[in-house]
C-alpha cells in the first residue's frame, strides 16, 4: 500500500500526491518494529500480512462482527487486509461467517465503520502528539519546525492551499531530506484534534506517537475516499490524472 513519491499535483482538490521519498526510512523503522508479532492471513484474500497492515476483528458474544483497530478486544482475532476492497470482497465471500465457522452478524456499512474507527484513532493520537508537546501548529511555526528540529511528519489539512504545501516539502527535502507528509483530515478533524483553530498546516516530532500515527495513517488511508475516489499513500488520490 505504500510507495514514495515526487510526483507533481494530480490538480485534485485535496488530494496532491503527499509523500516524498525518505518518506519510506520511518516506515520501514516502525514497520520493522511491529514485526515482532507473526505475520496474519487475510481472511478475504488469503494472502498473509505483518499485523500493521491489517484490521483486526473479533465477534460479540452475540455473533457480531466487531472491528479491532487498537488490537485489544478479547477474543479471537480474524484479520483482512486495511483496504476498503479487502472489506468489501470479505463481505461478498461470507469470509467472516467461514473464519469464525458459525453464524455471524455483519453490517454492510463495516468499510466505512472501520473508517470512522481509523480516522478517530489518528486524531487521538495527534491529540496525545499535542499535549506531549510533540506535535506544531501553523505555517510559520512548522517552518521553523523544519529549520531547527528533526520533524517525523508533515500533516496539512486536505483543502491546504498547494503553495502553501510545496513550500513546506521543500523545505523538508532541503532542511532534513524529506519526511512523509499526511493530507487525509479536514481543516475541522485537525483543529480539533489539536486543539486550535483553523489548523491547516502541522508537524509531529519524532517519537513514539509519531510511529504510531505513521502506521494508523496507513491503514486509514486504504478506506478514505476523496470526491467517490480512494485515497493512498498519506492521501494521494489513486486514478487522479
Amino acid at each position: 500500500m505504500l510507495t514514495a513519491t515526487s510526483a507533481p499535483s494530480s490538480g485534485v482538490r485535496g488530494c496532491e500526491p503527499a509523500m516524498t521519498a525518505p518518506a519510506t526510512r520511518i516506515r520501514n523503522a516502525t514497520t520493522t518494529a511491529a514485526s515482532g508479532s507473526r505475520q496474519r492471513r487475510c481472511i478475504a484474500s488469503g494472502r498473509r500480512f505483518d499485523p500493521a497492515q491489517l484490521v483486526r476483528f473479533v465477534l460479540s458474544p452475540d455473533g457480531a462482527v466487531l472491528a479491532d483497530v487498537g488490537g485489544r478486544l478479547p477474543g479471537r482475532g480474524m484479520w483482512l487486509e486495511a483496504r476498503r476492497e479487502a472489506v468489501e470482497l470479505a463481505l461478498s465471500k461470507q469470509s467472516f461467517a467461514r473464519a469464525a465457522k458459525r453464524q455471524v452478524q455483519v453490517e454492510p456499512d463495516l468499510a466505512d465503520r472501520v473508517e470512522g474507527l481509523l480516522a478517530g484513532r489518528c486524531l487521538e493520537g495527534l491529540g496525545l502528539a499535542r499535549r506531549a508537546g510533540q506535535a506544531v501548529t501553523g505555517f510559520e511555526r512548522v517552518r521553523v519546525a523544519l529549520q531547527t528540529s528533526e520533524v517525523a511528519i508533515l500533516l496539512a489539512a486536505a483543502d491546504a492551499a498547494a503553495d502553501g504545501r510545496r513550500k513546506l516539502t521543500a523545505l523538508a527535502r532541503a532542511m532534513i531530506g524529506g519526511c512523509p507528509e499526511v493530507a487525509l483530515f479536514s481543516r475541522s478533524e485537525l483543529s480539533l484534534a489539536l486543539g486550535r483553530e483553523n489548523v491547516v498546516h502541522a508537524a509531529l516530532l519524532p517519537g513514539g506517537l509519531a510511529d504510531r500515527l505513521a502506521l494508523d495513517v496507513d491503514r486509514l488511508a486504504g478506506f478514505r475516499l476523496w470526491d467517490g475516489r480512494m485515497c493512498n499513500d498519506f492521501g494521494t488520490q489513486s486514478g487522479a490524472q
